[in-house]
This record gives structure tokens, C-alpha cells and sequence, in this order.
């Protein structure tokens, strides 16, 4: 059914007066194994033979020939496996000819000697989330001025380049589905979108979701052995992420690792009675975000054996938990102690103030750790109240060293928290991401509705409990012995 839309709708409609078609660029876009180069692969015979031009050239485009012969042999094979077509089409290794007509299909690449001379009736750009810029694309679309009803065609699987023509498309397409106005109406209009993903809010572990990237789920691709690739696969962060990539449709980034595997975030499940700590010397942290959203608020105890026990505690409003984007059990959470549901649109920062100060009736806090940003507030209450604050900048020069040393502790299990539910949560939505080719790994989320506050707060009470021992890690170390292992 999802071909027949697609299709219905790119030649379904003409102008009434003209006859001509509606759309003049397809932008489709689906998980792997859903059948685009067969698709696609019709609409190319179909425009050399049936589309009323004379003299068609229908090009199959890609970044390098062997790609773009993927959806060219896919003709030939339609045109071979049919006594009809066979009669109509010649067929040699470099091109499909349609005599009568005088039309052709040819695969191209960017590597092509001669691009030059062209006048194209139908382009196809084969996944272009390969592509780095435009040199091709404007090369080819150029061509087409001559033709009375010429179609351009981008199919694709979302894929690693977040800053080329891919990411450009996608939010275009967006802004056509959603009607942001970012582009005219008219222009709007000649633009057909088909996206098929995972929408933010969806975590990948539900099989119920995967159908939206995947259309042809039932037909061409099994549940089944989906389910067995994703269960394989999630162990490993390199490989998790390239199935979220390309079978539920996700843009990620090769310089993107989880931060933590399952089963290491599980290895750290130990307990350790709180009233042990009564009097123990410790060091905080917390992460405001945004008043609207989730707030966190940390404690960091130093052990034996270079062990750490953690107590965290959140707090979230009222809209949240109604909206329940995140699924969480709010109920339970907050049973646990772990979380306060704000009763209000916001979270009141006096809140945390009053956190702190209770904490500091039962253990040593020797200092607090914060994001400056948003903090001015909070932190002339808390230094009023005489706690000790240190500013804990969100940078590589900052954050590497900590970084590098909590994910060994967690490595190692040397984390206790007494089975936070909420801080493991946290924990399973950080992914590691570089802001640059010769940046280090800095943690941030791995979509809108997978919070990491909760780590937030934990990182910058760890990175004062770094500064306040003088640990012997160097402020600028690399995290690459850590990312070596995995995230196992």
C-alpha cells in the first residue's frame, strides 16, 4: 500500500488544464530493505516508455557508479523477467534503450567523466545521505528546463551526514508537511514528501514502533528477524546505533557511542543501607535545564575500594507526567523517593535550594558542582546558605577527565546507588557525541524525550570530586580507552 500512495500521489495528480503532473521532486525516504530500488526502478522504465516524451534520458544517480548501478540493474532485471517488456526495451551493460521513442536510462555517478549535454526527464539520486554537498544534485537538476513535466526523485534511508543536502531535504520536508511557511506555497506544492520513521518520542526497544520506518514490514522484511538483528546488535553501541540508523530510520552520527551498555548499567544494581552514610563526606551536583522540563540534584559519596555511592533526586511539573512522553512510571518513582511531581508549570528552584539543605542535615556536603547556565539564582541562595559552589563548565576541558573516569567506574561496578530505577533511565539515554573531527566525546541525549539530567547532575559531582582530590588524570586525557572498550 505505501508504494501505491507514493506513487497515486506523484502521478496521480495534474493540472486540469495542462494535463502535466502536480510534482516535479519526490523526496522518499524508508528504512532499509523496503523495496525502494524496486520502486524506483519501475518509475524509470515506466518514464522511458509511458510518460509521453520523446527522446526521455532517465538517469540513476549516485554518489559512485557501483551505487547507482543498484537501481539500474534493478530495470534490467524487471525488463529480463518480463515477456512484454523484453519485446520493447534493448538492453545493453551501460544503458536501456527504448527505441520507439528514442529514450534511455543510464547510471551515472559523480565520478562520471562527462556529465555535461544532458537533458534529463527523469533524475533518480539513489541514497543521498551519502552526499556532501550539491555539486550533482544542481548539476543534474539544471538539466531538466527543456522538459515540459521532468521529475526528480531523492531515495534514501537516513543516514551519518548530518551537515549535507540529506539533512537540508529532510527538514524541508518537514517544514512541507507541517506547514511552518519556511518555503512558499507554490513552491510547496510542486515538492511530494514521504517519510517513514520512528517519530522523537519513540524508544527503540518497542517493537510496536518499528512498523512506522519499516512499511514494507510483513511483505519484504519480517518482525521476526528484525527482532533478532536488534538483539544481537545492542550490545554493541557501534552496531545499535547503525540499526536505529538504518531500519528505524534515524539520523546518527559515526562519531556517536552510547555512553553505557545494558548490561554495565545493570552490573552497578548494588545496594548499601543509607543509614551507613549518616555523617559520611560527600560532593553535589545539580542540572536545571529548563524550569518546564526535568530538574536534577545529586549527591556523589566516595567509598572504599574506589567505589562511589550515588543519591539522586529529581523533580519534574505536573505536564509531564500527563503528557507522558517519556513512559516512566511516575507513580512508582515518586513511591521510591526518587522523584517530586511539581504540582505547578514550572519547577521552583527553592525546591533543590531545600533539597541541599535537607541532605546537609545528614551528611558532609563539602561542595556543589553546577552548569552556570540558568544557576545565578540557585547558586547565591545556596553560597548565602554557606554551602561551597564550583562552577563546572559543559566543555571538553572540563568535562573529558570525569567523563573518562565515571564511565571506568561504571565499567568496573564500582557504582552504588541501591537500583535507581530513575538514575538508570539517565544512564541508558546519554550517548557520546563529537561537536568536531578533532573533538573529544561529550555526553548529551539521544533524543527529545530521553532526558539525562539526572547524569548531568552526577557529572558535575563528580568532576568536583576530581577537582577537590587531585586526581592524577589529566585535564585534556582522551576518552579513547574507554570508547575502545565498547561501552560494555
Amino acid at each position: 500500500p505505501w508504494q501505491q500512495f507514493v506513487e497515486g500521489n506523484l502521478y496521480g495528480w495534474v493540472d486540469k488544464k495542462t494535463r502535466l503532473r502536480r510534482f516535479r521532486e519526490g523526496i522518499i525516504i524508508v528504512g532499509a530493505g523496503n523495496g525502494k530500488s524496486t520502486l524506483v526502478g519501475g518509475n524509470a522504465t515506466y518514464a522511458a516508455s509511458k510518460d509521453g516524451e520523446r527522446g526521455a534520458e532517465v538517469y540513476v544517480l549516485a554518489n559512485s557508479r557501483e551505487q547507482a548501478r543498484i537501481i539500474f540493474d534493478e530495470c534490467r532485471a524487471q525488463i529480463s523477467s518480463s515477456r512484454v517488456l523484453e519485446k520493447h526495451f534493448r538492453v545493453t551493460r551501460d544503458g536501456i534503450y527504448y527505441d520507439k521513442t528514442r529514450s534511455k536510462i543510464q547510471a551515472l555517478a559523480t565520478d562520471s567523466k562527462n556529465l555535461d549535454g544532458r537533458n534529463v526527464h527523469l533524475g533518480i539520486f539513489d541514497e543521498i545521505q551519502e552526499y556532501r554537498d550539491y555539486k550533482l544534485i544542481n548539476l543534474i537538476k539544471a538539466k531538466t528546463k527543456k522538459r515540459r513535466q521532468p521529475l526528480i526523485l531523492y531515495i534514501t534511508t537516513l543516514g551519518t551526514v548530518i551537515d549535507g543536502p540529506l539533512m537540508d531535504y529532510y527538514k524541508l520536508g518537514g517544514d512541507i508537511l507541517n506547514k511552518t511557511d519556511a518555503i512558499a506555497q507554490r513552491a510547496a506544492d510542486r515538492v511530494f514528501v514521504y517519510i517513514a520513521e520512528i517519530d522523537e518520542e519513540d524508544d527503540p526497544n518497542n517493537t510496536d514502533c518499528w512498523q512506522k520506518a519499516n512499511p514494507s514490514l510483513g511483505k519484504l522484511l519480517h518482525l521476526e528477524d528484525l527482532i533478532d538483528e536488534w538483539e544481537r546488535c545492542k550490545p554493541i553501541p557501534a552496531e545499535r546505533s547503525n540499526f536505529i540508523n538504518k531500519q528505524l530510520n534515524v539520523f546518527t552520527s559515526v562519531d556517536e557511542l552510547s555512553f553505557l551498555a545494558p548490561e554495565t548499567i545493570h552490573k552497578n544494581n548494588k545496594q548499601k543501607p543509607l543509614e551507613e552514610l549518616e555523617g559520611a563526606l560527600c560532593y553535589g551536583g545539580f542540572d536545571l535545564a529548563e524550569t518546564e522540563d526535568f530538574t536534577s540534584a545529586c549527591l556523589e559519596f566516595p567509598l572504599e575500594e574506589q567505589e562511589f555511592f550515588v543519591l539522586s533526586h529529581s523533580w519534574v511539573p505536573v505536564h509531564k507526567v500527563q503528557e507522558n512522553r517519556e513512559k516512566l512510571d511516575w507513580a512508582g518513582l515518586q513511591k521510591e523517593g526518587r522523584l517530586t511531581v511539581v504540582d505547578a508549570p514550572y519547577v521552583d528552584y527553592t525546591m533543590v535550594l531545600e533539597w541541599f539543605e535537607q541532605m546537609a542535615k545528614k551528611y558532609r556536603i563539602a561542595s556543589i558542582g553546577y552548569d552556570p547556565a540558568k544557576a545565578v539564582f540557585l547558586v547565591r541562595e545556596l553560597e548565602r546558605r554557606g554551602f561551597s559552589l564550583s562552577e563546572v563548565r559543559q566543555g571538553e576541558l572540563t568535562l573529558t577527565a570525569p567523563l573518562d573516569n565515571i564511565k571506568e567506574r561504571f565499567l568496573d561496578g564500582k557504582i552504588v546507588h541501591n537500583s535507581d530505577r530513575l538514575l538508570n533511565w539517565y544512564l541508558g539515554n546519554v550517548k557520546l557525541t563529537k561537536r568536531g573531527v578533532n573533538a573529544t566525546y561529550l555526553p548529551t541525549k539521544q533524543t527529545k524525550s530521553r532526558k539525562i539530567d539526572g547524569f548531568a547532575a552526577l557529572l558535575c559531582a563528580h568532576t568536583e570530586y576530581m577537582r577537590k582530590n587531585q586526581t592524577a588524570i589529566r585535564a585534556d586525557q582522551k576518552i579513547s580507552r574507554v570508547i575502545a572498550l565498547g561501552g560494555k
